[in-house]
């Protein structure tokens, strides 16, 4: 495995959470480093500026004396869009995160500023020509956002993506994919890949910082309840159809929008905001089926990966 040595030895389980957006918090993070598995937010589910500040050492605090917790990690969007992104680097190169997950555009900065404390940078990427770029910044590893992921997701095969990455990259590949059991951890890792990579497992959780009537839905929901559509933030996401509905809007409608098309198919669009009210989830719902603590969660991936054989 081409682990690299940050996560030798400290994973109870080769899965680390997904970063979410407005879901992953402290309470969710701490939850799972200490439970063994490495725990990430996005920079900017913390404001203003100053609660990325206290999250981070919230987080420091909370795991500097449990020798058997798993490192975590913060997630910077890199898109010209991200008017925060100066002042997050700076506050992540303060706290010495351990390692960073890098989004939506050239790493090639940040990389300098995180290795330069010794941390370690991952990068999501959908296509090999994505990946191919990344590796060309110097990042210790890719994150394969394979088709049927949650939120902004690829259209990619696991398979053939993995497979073609890894005659170019020798470094860590993390899969992202509808993963929700130990089992498809251990597949992930016969394909290729080095750990697996959970978001929408982890919302039904009880540490998740997600509504209730969220949680629920994912329970509740199979992989015909997920549509695909650019409808609410402009690039192609897998939310659940339930969420839209509630809305008052009509999926078929939502679904059959073509990305750079005119969203203005409906008024009430407007009213609604992806993440905050229309939800996103990946095609592994169909075998969620509780909402159990983080710790009994990971107790029972591991169950599920040391069982799993070929």
């Amino acid at each position: 495995m081409a682990l690299p040595e940050l996560f030798r030895n400290r994973l109870r389980v080769p899965v680390v959470g997904a970063p979410m957006f407005l879901v992953s918090r402290p309470q969710l993070v701490i939850a799972q480093c200490k439970a063994g598995v490495p725990g990430s937010f996005p920079t900017l589910n913390a404001r203003p500026i100053e609660q990325l500040d206290a999250w981070l050492t919230e987080i420091a605090d909370a795991l500097k004396n449990d020798p058997k917790a798993a490192p975590y990690g913060a997630n910077l969007i890199v898109h010209r869009t991200n008017t925060r992104l100066e002042q997050d680097i700076q506050l992540v190169v303060k706290h010495r995160v351990p390692f960073v997950i890098t989004s939506v555009g050239d790493p090639s900065e940040i990389v300098k500023h995180i290795h330069g404390y010794g941390g370690i940078v991952f990068h999501d990427v959908t296509t090999v020509r994505h990946a191919q770029k990344a590796i060309q910044a110097g990042v210790d590893g890719l994150i394969l956002v394979s088709a049927g992921a949650g939120g902004h997701a690829g259209t990619m095969s696991p398979f053939a993506l993995v497979s073609e990455v890894r005659r170019i990259f020798a470094g860590t590949i993390l899969l992202s994919g509808a993963l929700s059991n130990g089992a498809q951890v251990k597949a992930a890792q016969l394909m290729g890949a080095d750990l697996g990579y959970m978001g929408t497992r982890f919302i039904a959780t009880k540490e998740a910082a997600a509504d209730d009537q969220y949680k629920e839905m994912i329970v509740q929901s199979a992989m015909a309840d997920i549509i695909y559509t650019p409808y609410f933030s402009g690039v192609p996401a897998n939310y659940l159809k339930h969420s839209i509905t509630m809305r008052g809007l009509d999926p078929a409608k939502v679904s059959g929008v073509r990305e750079g098309a005119n969203l203005g198919i409906d008024e009430r669009a407007d009213e609604f905001k992806a993440w905050r009210d229309i939800w996103s989830a990946g095609h592994g719902v169909g075998t969620i089926d509780d909402v159990p603590s983080v710790e009994d969660l990971v107790a029972r991936l591991k169950r599920e990966y040391d069982a799993a054989t070929v």
